[in-house]
C-alpha cells in the first residue's frame, strides 16, 4: 500500500481541508497579524489581543469535521463534551499525518482545528494516564477548545536536553494524619504557551525530593537513573507561578501564544496533581513525543510545500540579466534540490508514521530520532532556497518565509537538539549489529 493512500473518506475530508486551509485560514493571517499588532508590551498577553479571527476559524472547522483530528481513539464514556468534540473520523497515525500536512500550510489552521501543540500533547497525556477527575477537570475544556495549556520541561540554568540535569524539585511532605502534600520549586523557561490568558493549567516535570523528615529512607534509595521524574498539574493562573518574562525566537514574541520563563515558588499541591504516579515523569513525556513529532514533521513538511510553491512561482515573476529566474540554471538547480527534499521529507515521516500505527511508539524509535533530526534539516533547506530567490523580500515581513525558516530552525532544538536524537539513533543501529553478530556466533 502507498504511504499517500487514503480511504475514499478520509481522502474526502482532506480534499474539504485543503479547501478550508488555502481559502479562510491563509487569507485570515493577516488579519490575525493586525490584531495583535495593535498591542504591545504585557497587553500582548490580555483577552482582548486575542484575535477574534481565530475563534471564528474554529467555529466554521467544528462544523466542517477537522475538530480534533489527532485524536487516536474515542473519548472516554464518563466525560461530559459538548456535540462535535469528537472528530469526524478516527485515523491512524499515518492517516493524520497526511491532513496534519495540509494543516502546515497556515500558522492558523491547526489551532483552528484544536490540533495544535502544546494541546494536543497534554491532551493525549490525560487521555492515557489521567485519573477522572484530572480528565473532567482539564481534558474536557481543551478538547472542546474553551482553553489552552503548556508544558513545563526545559529550564534556564541547566543543559535540559539531558532531563536528568533538571533541578526543579517535588518536595513530598507526609503529614501526621497520613495525607500527602507536595511543594514545587524551580525555573522553567521556553514554556510555550505559560503566558496566553487562556492557558487554565500547565503539566511541569519536576524531580522527586523525599528529603524532607515525614520521608522515608528508602523512598530516596529507590530513585531511577531517570532521577525520579514525576509529572504534575498544576492549575493556572496560580500564586506560587510567576510568568517573570516572554522570551522571543530570533525577535518574534509569537503573542499572545509565545514562550514564557516562569518560576515556580513554593507551589503547594496534593496527590491529586500526580500524573500516573511518582517517578512516571520519562514515561509518559516519552509516550506523548511519538506521535507528537509525526504532527511537527508533516506541518514542517506543509509549511515547506507552502515556501516551496511561492518560489516557483517567483521565478515567473522577475528577471535578470534578461532572463525570467526559472531560465537560469542555477535557479533550477535550487528548485530540484527543494522537490527532492520535500519528497523525502514526507515519504519518511509517513514511513515513520506507518512503523508507529504496526509497531507501537516504542517499536518505532529509531525512524522517530531519524525524522526527528531529518525532517526539520530537509524542510528548513527548502525554504532558505526560497528565501534566496526571493532575495530582500524574502526575508522581510511581507512573506511567509522568513518566519518559516526561523520556525524550522527551532524546530531542530525543540523537544532535544539534534545531537541527542544522532546520538540515540546511531546507538539503536550499533545494537542491531551487535545482536546479529552475536547471533552468527
Amino acid at each position: 500500500m502507498s504511504l499517500l493512500a487514503l480511504s475514499p473518506t478520509a481522502s474526502a475530508l482532506k480534499e474539504k481541508l485543503e479547501a478550508f486551509v488555502n481559502e479562510r485560514c491563509i487569507p485570515a493571517e493577516k488579519e490575525y497579524e493586525r490584531h495583535i499588532a495593535q498591542f504591545s508590551g504585557t497587553d500582548r498577553w490580555s483577552p482582548n489581543a486575542v484575535p477574534p479571527v481565530i475563534n471564528r476559524l474554529k467555529s466554521e472547522a467544528q462544523a466542517l469535521g477537522f475538530w480534533n483530528l489527532f485524536l487516536p481513539h474515542p473519548v472516554p464514556g464518563h466525560l461530559m463534551v459538548d456535540d462535535g468534540v469528537a472528530p469526524s473520523m478516527y485515523l491512524s497515525n499515518r492517516e493524520y499525518g497526511i491532513l496534519c500536512e495540509v494543516m502546515g500550510r497556515s500558522s492558523l489552521a491547526p489551532e483552528a482545528c484544536n490540533c495544535s501543540a502544546p494541546d494536543t500533547g497534554n491532551m493525549e497525556v490525560l487521555l492515557k494516564h489521567g485519573t477522572k477527575n484530572q480528565q473532567s477537570k482539564y481534558l474536557t475544556p481543551l478538547l472542546e477548545g474553551k482553553t489552552r495549556s503548556a508544558f513545563l520541561m526545559t529550564e534556564p540554568d541547566v543543559a535540559s536536553s539531558d532531563a536528568r540535569n533538571l533541578e526543579t524539585k517535588l518536595t513530598k511532605i507526609v503529614g501526621g494524619d497520613g495525607r500527602v502534600k507536595y511543594i514545587l520549586q524551580g525555573k522553567k523557561w521556553w514554556s510555550t504557551g505559560a503566558m496566553d490568558p487562556r492557558c487554565k493549567f500547565v503539566l511541569v516535570v519536576a524531580k522527586m525530593d523525599y528529603s524532607h523528615p515525614s520521608c522515608s529512607s528508602g523512598e530516596e534509595r529507590n530513585q531511577s537513573k531517570r532521577g525520579n521524574q514525576t509529572i504534575v498539574i498544576v492549575p493556572m493562573p496560580h500564586p506560587g507561578v510567576k510568568c517573570v518574562r516572554p522570551l522571543t525566537v530570533f525577535g518574534y514574541d509569537d503573542a499572545p501564544h509565545g514562550h514564557a520563563e516562569v518560576w515556580l515558588e513554593n507551589v503547594e499541591l496534593d496527590e491529586s496533581a500526580v500524573v500516573l504516579g511518582e517517578g512516571r515523569g520519562f514515561e509518559i513525556s516519552q509516550s506523548r513525543l511519538g506521535p507528537g513529532r509525526i504532527h511537527h514533521c508533516m506541518r514542517a513538511v506543509g509549511l515547506a510545500e507552502r515556501c516551496y510553491e511561492l518560489m516557483l512561482e517567483r521565478t515567473f515573476q522577475r528577471q535578470t540579466f534578461g532572463k525570467y529566474l526559472h531560465e537560469h540554471g542555477s535557479c533550477r538547480e535550487l528548485i530540484a534540490d527543494s522537490k527532492s527534499d520535500l519528497e523525502a521529507a514526507r515519504l519518511l515521516t509517513l514511513s515513520c508514521a506507518e512503523a508507529i500505527d504496526t509497531l507501537g511508539a516504542r517499536g518505532a524509535r529509531d525512524k522517530i530520532a531519524l525524522i526527528k533530526v531529518t525532517v526539520p534539516e530537509l524542510t528548513s533547506r527548502v525554504v532558505d532556497r526560497a528565501v534566496q530567490i526571493f532575495g530582500g523580500a524574502g526575508v522581510s515581513g511581507d512573506f511567509p518565509l522568513a518566519r518559516a525558516l526561523v520556525g524550522l530552525r527551532t524546530l531542530r532544538i525543540a523537544d532535544g537538539p539534534d545531537a541527542v536524537h544522532k546520538q540515540s539513533l546511531a546507538l539503536m543501529e550499533l545494537k542491531k549489529v551487535k545482536k546479529g553478530m552475536q547471533s552468527r556466533i
